[in-house]
Formats: structure tokens, sequence, C-alpha cells
């Protein structure tokens, strides 16, 4: 059974998930820019390859910026003193955050298949083909840590509203 001394437990807790998803994203981010920086300099510019790992560079420079700045912006140690309508209006917001991201993340995908779709009729189809790869694939997995990351993150709502009867 909780009880109003749980709300500090519980604020605590749901930042430092913040904190390890944005870990997450990081890891993400850090493995593309390794391993297609490693390629984008390797391959022809000619090929889809080449345009594939250099949209995956363009790309995860932005999730490395978002990811370092969602840790920077997490404070597992200054939430302890949330009020419950504070608690819930903070969980509210970044439940609301994950599902527009998720939205965008499946236009991202819709993306990636019309980018996908028009290297036939394009005038440099290599990098149509490419840059669609990989706007699929980046987009693919946002769709899945995003939708992943709020049914975890879901989960502390329950304990908050839990604490509110």
């Amino acid at each position: 059974m909780l009880t109003p001394a749980d709300l500090p437990l519980i604020n605590h807790a749901r930042e430092l998930l913040a904190e390890r998803g944005m870990g997450v994203l990081g890891a993400w981010a850090l493995l593309n820019l390794v391993v297609s920086g490693y390629h984008v300099a390797r391959t022809d510019t000619r090929t889809v390859a080449h345009h594939f790992h250099l949209m995956n560079v363009a790309w995860n420079v932005v999730n490395a910026l978002l990811a370092v700045w969602g840790i920077l912006s997490a404070h597992p140690q200054q939430v302890a003193g949330l009020t419950l309508p504070e608690s819930l209006a903070a969980q509210t917001h970044f439940e609301n955050v994950l599902l527009l991201n998720a939205a965008l993340d499946v236009g991202y995908v819709g993306i990636g298949q019309w980018l996908r779709g028009r290297a036939a009729t394009a005038a440099r189809p290599e990098r149509m083909e490419g840059y669609g790869r990989s706007v699929l694939l980046q987009g693919g997995f946002l769709l899945v840590f995003d939708l992943s990351f709020y049914a975890v993150y879901h989960q502390y709502a329950a304990r908050l509203l839990a604490l509110g009867t």
C-alpha cells in the first residue's frame, strides 16, 4: 500500500528512469555516429550506402544533442519536494512529450518510405534510396523507443494516482 511518504521515492524513480531513457538514446546515437561515421568516410559518394550512412550521422548528431540535454535536465535529487499535483503535472507533461514524439516517428517512417519511392524517378536515385533507408531505420527505432519508454514510464502514473485516493 502506497502512502504519501512514498511520493519522494516515486518522483526520484521517475526522474532516474527519464535520465536512463536519455542514456539509451545517447547510446543509440553514439553507436550510429561511430559505425556510420566510419562507413561514410569509406564509401563511394555515388552509392546508396554512402547516403545511408551520411543521413545516419546527421540524424544522430541531433539524437546525441537531445540525449545530452535530457540527461542534463534530469534532476533525480531535486524532485523529492514536488507535491502530488506537481508530480502528476510532470508525469502528464513527459507522457505527452513521448506520445507527440511517437506521432512524429510515424511521420518519419512515412517520409522514409516516400523518399525510397521517389528514388525510381530521382536524378540521384542512390541518394533518395540511402536517405530513405536511414530515415526508415531512425524513425522505426525512435517509434519503438518512444512507445516502450511511454509504457514503462506510464506505470508511475498509477502509483501517483494511488496516492491521491
